[in-house]
């Protein structure tokens, strides 16, 4: 968790899965995350002390790799988390365990820069980008 987690308080954040079965098992399996409250239609996930809610849908945008962030194009809408670097190395070292296929790979973005940061792209298996990220150069999360 972030050093800001505990001055802003946790969000709630709804997103369309494919089926129960691979959202649970990436999730859970994969990233870590306990499962909340769920029934036939939703799944509710402690998503790094924030709660996200997956809801059964068969209607699925295409990717918009509108975003052009240090001169990587990145999909837009995306959801994520700041990290502290410790978790941010083991949620990278989770998804490299599991041969799980990044869409920007771990990089770190302005290097030697206060918003110095450690990130990387993945897509859940419905087909929602997640970001996951680590600053390196600052305490401050919002500069």
């Amino acid at each position: 968790m972030t050093k800001n987690a505990s001055k802003i308080p946790p969000f709630h954040y709804s997103f369309k899965m494919k089926d129960h079965e691979s959202t649970r098992k990436f999730y859970v399996d994969i990233l870590g995350c306990e499962e909340g409250r769920s029934n036939e239609t939703w799944l509710d996930f402690d998503f790094f002390g924030h709660q996200v809610t997956a809801h059964l849908s068969d209607k699925f945008p295409e990717l918009d790799y509108c975003g052009i962030v240090d001169g990587v194009a990145v999909p837009i809408p995306h959801f994520g988390v700041i990290l502290s670097l410790k978790d941010y190395t083991k949620v990278k070292e989770a998804l490299e365990h599991h041969q799980y296929p990044f869409i920007v790979k771990p990089q770190v973005r302005y290097p030697g820069k206060p918003e110095e940061q450690h990130t990387l792209f993945i897509i859940d298996p419905s087909g929602n980008p997640l970001e996951f990220k680590s600053y390196s150069g600052t305490e401050n999360d919002f500069i």
